[in-house]
């Protein structure tokens, strides 16, 4: 397993968290390596510099709540504040004008005022939060150490202007720079539509910031080679593009230890909210223990972290204020909240190294009777390991508090999930497994609909075509009796013939195994 198809997909997350145009960290990653061999960088330099810039934005989660508290949309903000140029007077002015339009006309001009006020003081305390994020992450995935260093000054300017400490001039990294000028050219060339207009677009910008934001000599190099610096930006796979271009040594890893590098998915995506810190590694935990109380080998334990750990990194897309809202959400956050598995599945697909977790990663929201979302999906639709790390993940979001409510307790949080295997919702087998995994007495079996063990035995003989009178025989009851438990399972399952309790039974798994 190659390295960087992880750390690419850490980048396809770190633009959702950011909101800038998914891919963005990949083409700014390739414009950067690019740029580097155009001065003449050898191959660890150039490492250096492809790594900042491939997870330039994975302190970007650090601040999100507090960001959200001052701007409305913390990743609104993101997006805005990467292109604010306070050396630019004009530009700045302008830039200013349109500031926090995401919140509506009418409350933009006062969140430019209180950009202006609290600027000074909130953002150096918000980019040292994001450097003491990237300082903990770095090593975990392999990082350079002077690419952890470079990290530090994604928000610095050449001209002293940026943050958190205001370094300046040859003061900052060489790699930082680097990255600062790509960045540039790569945000104008998108905003450009691409092609001719946005390398036009792209050299304009990297000129109008050479000595102010940008170091002039790495601006003059830029516009010197530009023909080479941008060329990754044609290319018709830029992950490919990227994946091709890493400079030697090219880390790998084998598939098992996947979940060494996957603890960071689950830092960023939890940082979304103040609730939230913690719950992925605690979806794991329970996961894996209920995985090898059900038989689950070192393989699969491994498999089931990895999926656990990124179950929720499609939560970066929505805003921090709605998982931080007290209240009840609209229907439009509703529905942006029920889109984060779709993003879980779409960042982990588009990479190969992290493209078998993606369809069990994404399926913690779906349920057994094809209530769940994004994709509606029934029982069958659903393997084993994404049963357990749904179940795993109720049972930790309900036994730690939520900005809507305070958590229950354990024991709340199993009847609570026995009640959905009642209705169809969850897998009792999962479920049973994950509540021992807490350390609570096994739940005995439980079935759908709210079914009696009975029940279900005359409903597994129905369907197998036996009549009353022989039902009645097998289970040594009367044949009115049969008729009665009959009843009472069309009332409980809905269905109103022998024929839809059969597909009920098979639906539901009551059938058996042979004999």
């Amino acid at each position: 397993m190659r390295v960087v198809e992880v750390l690419a997909a850490l980048s396809l997350t770190t633009d959702l968290a950011s909101g800038v145009p998914f891919e963005k960290g990949l083409r700014t990653c390739a414009v950067a390596e690019a740029l580097a061999g155009a001065v003449g960088l050898d191959d660890g330099d150039r490492r250096v510099v492809f790594q900042t810039a491939l997870l330039r934005a994975v302190g970007c989660t650090s601040h999100a709540s507090e960001n959200a508290a001052h701007f409305v949309d913390d990743v609104a903000f993101q997006a805005a504040l990467k292109v604010l140029d306070p050396g630019d007077p004009a530009v700045f002015g302008g830039q200013l004008r349109s500031f926090g339009r995401w919140a509506g006309e009418a409350a933009a001009p006062a969140l430019a005022a209180r950009f202006v006020e609290i600027a000074p003081t909130v953002a150096p305390l918000a980019g040292r939060s994001g450097c003491e994020v990237s300082r903990a992450l770095g090593p975990r995935l392999g990082l350079d150490p002077a690419a952890v260093d470079a990290l530090d000054e994604v928000y610095e300017r050449w001209d002293g202007l940026g943050f958190p400490e205001g370094r300046s001039g040859d003061g900052l990294t060489l790699a930082a720079r680097l990255l600062h000028a790509a960045e540039q050219a790569v945000l104008a060339h998108g905003a450009a539509g691409g092609g001719r207009a946005g390398a036009a677009a792209a050299l304009a910008e990297v000129r109008r910031r050479s000595g102010g934001h940008l170091d002039p000599d790495v601006a003059a190099a830029f516009v010197a080679h530009a023909d080479v610096v941008l060329a990754p930006l044609d290319a018709p796979d830029v992950l490919v593009h990227v994946v091709g271009a890493e400079p030697p040594p090219r880390a790998t890893l084998p598939f098992g230890r996947l979940d060494t590098l996957v603890e960071a998915f689950a830092v960023v995506a939890d940082l979304k909210g103040r609730h939230l810190v913690g719950h992925s590694h605690r979806v794991a935990d329970l996961a894996v223990a209920a995985g090898r109380l059900a038989g689950a080998d070192d393989a699969r334990a491994a498999l089931l972290r990895s999926i656990a750990l990124v179950h929720d990194l499609g939560r970066v897309v929505v805003p921090s204020s709605v998982w931080d809202r007290p209240g009840p959400l609209g229907p439009a956050d509703v529905e942006r909240v029920r889109l984060h598995t779709y993003w879980t599945q779409r960042v982990l697909a588009r990479c190969p190294a992290t493209a078998p977790l993606a369809t069990s990663a994404s399926a913690h929201h779906e349920r057994s009777d094809g209530s769940g979302y994004h994709r509606g999906v029934r029982a069958g639709d659903l393997d084993p390991d994404a049963r357990l790390v749904a179940v795993a993940d109720a049972f930790a979001a309900l036994t730690a508090d939520r900005a809507h409510r305070s958590a229950v307790t354990p024991a709340a949080a199993a009847a609570t999930l026995q009640e959905e295997v009642a209705r169809g919702g969850l897998d009792r087998d999962a479920v049973a497994a994950v509540v021992e995994a807490a350390g609570l007495p096994r739940p005995r079996p439980a079935h759908p609909a709210g079914l009696s063990e009975r029940e279900v035995e005359v409903v597994r003989l129905a369907a197998k075509g036996l009549s009353n009178k022989e039902i009645a025989a097998r289970l040594v009851i009367s044949e009115r009796t049969v008729g009665h438990h009959l009843a009472h399972v069309f009332d409980k399952t809905g269905r109103r013939t022998r024929a839809g309790v059969a597909v009920f039974a098979v639906e539901h798994g009551l059938l058996g195994g042979p004999g």
